[in-house]
């Protein structure tokens, strides 16, 4: 019992920073506005809503305004989970790397890519953000697409200085190549382009970056499980994402690790993982999301 506890010590910190490391979103979960759960997987999200300024005569009363408050439910609807074992006498001959690796990497290449595009395929069907369908985008339009995006956001007074760039792959290559650099005499060039008018630019994985995806059940240990492209979903180019316009939610119960010794079934270390999870768009900020989709 006591090497199980000490294990699970050691490996829990490890998965969160390969979660962190992996993931392009995760960026703004520290961003999202504490909530307060109403359940196992509902969030209430307090809203207000009050008048504007009214005529006011010198001697008169001040206009009267309302200001009215309510508390809105928001019930989490991505509820998944997976079980990994690893024989004992697997883990014993790896030095004890085996359990470790495959639970990192799960996290590294299953759960990271999952939470990103599911949650970018949410912020994308959102009722009332900025949209476009264009054509495909070249290093001669990509800067105008943009241009485009930023007076979306401008025009709906959100905070274009807070606002993330997220781009396909694709995409920041066209990036790369239609900001113009005058070279020196430097041995070495550096292409990147991690900022832009002010704003982080981060390289999405086209994998990760739909319109609409699917959860697959992944019911059995055989079943692949994981997302995919849903048959109506578009590729997205680029997404401009203000990070105070939504909300993301990872109600997360640690991961549950059981030693081979408290395993009454097999001879196998068990790795449990569930989280519940959304994400979601404040009704008075969709203004802050932007989208340019493949057409």
């Amino acid at each position: 019992m006591a090497q199980s506890i000490a294990l699970a010590t050691k490996f829990m910190p490890i998965l969160d920073d390969l979660y962190k490391l992996a993931s392009v979103t995760s960026r703004m979960d520290s961003l999202s506005k504490p909530v307060n759960f109403g359940g196992a997987n509902v969030v209430e999200v307090f809203k207000t809503t009050m008048g504007g300024l009214g005529d006011f005569a010198r001697g008169a009363d001040y206009p009267k305004g309302e200001v009215i408050g309510s508390w809105e439910a928001l019930t989490l609807a991505a509820s998944r989970a997976r079980q990994l074992q690893i024989a004992r006498m697997d883990d014993e001959e790896t030095l004890g790397m085996a359990f470790g690796t495959v639970a990192g990497e799960f996290m590294r290449l299953k759960v990271a890519p999952e939470l990103d595009a599911y949650r970018f395929a949410k912020y994308a069907s959102w009722d009332g953000i900025g949209t476009t369908t264009g054509a495909t985008l070249s290093s001669s339009t990509v800067l105008a697409a943009i241009d485009a995006a930023k007076a979306f956001v401008r025009a709906e007074e959100a905070d274009l200085a807070s606002c993330v760039l997220y781009v396909s792959d694709t995409v920041m290559g066209y990036l790369e190549a239609a900001v113009t650099r005058m070279l020196a005499n430097e041995n070495s060039v550096n292409r990147l382009v991690t900022s832009l008018d002010g704003m982080p630019v981060i390289s999405v994985p086209q994998t990760r970056f739909y319109t609409a995806i699917d959860l697959e059940a992944g019911a059995t240990a055989s079943a692949t499980g994981g997302y995919s492209k849903s048959s109506g979903g578009k590729d997205i180019n680029f997404m401009l994402i203000d990070p105070k316009a939504v909300l993301q939610v990872k109600k997360h119960e640690l991961p549950k690790i059981f030693s081979p010794d408290e395993n009454q079934s097999s001879d196998n270390w068990i790795f449990d993982y569930s989280i519940y999870h959304d994400a979601f768009v404040y009704d008075n900020k969709v203004g802050g999301i932007y989208l340019h989709k493949k057409a």
